[in-house]
């Protein structure tokens, strides 16, 4: 009975670290990390910034296909994100954005968009009746 117990804790160690490596393998080796302005400055590999939309700073360069605009984070800190594909639909509604790339030649490159709406979570207006 001894022999059969430790024969199952070694095979639910072993599918484990066999489901672990594979989901390691799924997602790319692991998870971006969220980063402030400097560090993503200083990073060699893709990471996540968040930052305020400014929005009177945004343009679209149909020549190169991309969209730019400026966000600032916690700190006041400015930095230009140039984001390669069209400009989403609900970023004129958007305060903020999580930005997923990499920062290289004066500006980050986003891969990935998540524009952050507040007006999603806001209550819906109620009514107060008699």
């Amino acid at each position: 009975m001894h022999k059969n117990l430790k024969r199952g804790i070694a095979l639910g160690v072993v599918l484990v670290a066999a489901g672990v490596g594979i989901l390691s393998l799924v997602t790319g080796g692991g998870v971006t990390p969220y980063v402030g302005f400097s560090e993503a400055r200083a990073a060699k590999g893709n990471v996540q910034v968040m930052g305020e939309i400014q929005a009177e700073q945004t343009s679209y360069d149909t020549q190169a296909g991309s969209f730019s605009f400026y966000i600032i984070d916690a700190n006041g800190d400015r930095m230009k994100v140039v984001y390669g594909g069209t400009k989403p639909g609900n970023f004129d509604q958007a305060t903020s954005v999580v930005c997923i790339g990499r920062y290289e030649q004066e500006a980050f490159y986003a891969d990935k968009l998540l524009i952050k709406c507040p007006s999603k979570y806001q209550n819906a207006p109620t009514e107060s009746g008699a």
